[in-house]
């Protein structure tokens, strides 16, 4: 019998890795399961976005100014 917490485990250390590749900087996340969308935001509270832009893959960019406050990763589940 598998170990659901393994498996929820297992899926944060693989997003512990893909972080490791980005500017070194605090971040908060926040996953709606109903919605199933990945939240992460790099200021606490979360900053207002001023523009935002949408990658290939259904990744959400949020943008203040120049700055990145934040990324909205759409459809967890499929990835």
């Amino acid at each position: 019998m598998s170990n659901p917490q393994s498996s929820w485990v297992s899926r944060y250390r693989n997003i512990a890795k893909a972080l490791q590749t980005l500017e070194q900087r605090p971040c908060w996340m926040t996953f709606d399961a109903e919605a199933d969308v990945l939240y992460i935001n790099f200021q606490n509270p979360a900053q207002s976005a001023t523009d935002s832009e949408v990658t290939d893959d259904d990744v959400i960019i949020r943008y203040a100014g120049d700055e990145v406050v934040g990324i909205t990763v759409l459809s967890v589940r499929q990835r």
